[in-house]
């Protein structure tokens, strides 16, 4: 099994071309998947991910496995952020872990590397007092999810783009 390990600012790049490439997964078909292929973010992107990747005491990680073979390239990330809102039961502490990106080169599935990479995050986020993790699973990444103990759960959440 390969070696997950933090992701460096030197990674940010490999990190938007695989969150590319989980876009582009969820999104494959219609008008949606044309205008989530637009990657034109990519180059504003990058500096933010640099400096999150720099701040190994924030709120955000990324973890990755390296392509065999292929320096500089990536088989595979996770990327989790955390998040507080005011405790509630089960969560005193209010800190909320949460999934946003998981994905791993096309060529590279079905190796482990997405769930070595998560059981890396959630172990980052108990590190950090986190009482949940949430994610949105697509169909094909649900079994995965499910056998690290999320379960679905009804959602009434919105969303507004500004």
């Amino acid at each position: 099994m390969s070696v997950v390990r933090r992701a460096t600012p030197d990674d940010a790049e490999e990190l938007i071309r695989l969150r590319q490439v989980m876009i582009d997964s969820m999104f494959a078909t219609g008008a949606v998947a044309a205008a989530e292929s637009d990657t034109g973010w990519h180059a504003e992107s990058l500096s933010v991910v640099r400096g999150k990747l720099a701040d190994h005491d924030g709120d955000f990680a990324a973890f990755v496995v390296d392509w065999p073979d292929r320096p500089g390239k990536l088989a595979a990330l996770v990327v989790g952020t955390l998040d507080y809102r005011i405790g509630r039961a089960g969560n005193p502490r209010g800190v909320i872990g949460h999934v946003f990106s998981v994905a791993t080169d096309p060529d590279q599935r079905r190796r482990g590397y997405a769930r070595a990479g998560m059981q890396v995050l959630l172990d980052w986020f108990r590190e950090r007092g986190a009482g949940s993790v949430d994610l949105n699973a697509s169909a094909e990444a649900e079994p995965l999810y499910a056998s690290l103990g999320f379960v679905r759960k009804p959602d009434p959440s919105m969303r507004l783009s500004l």
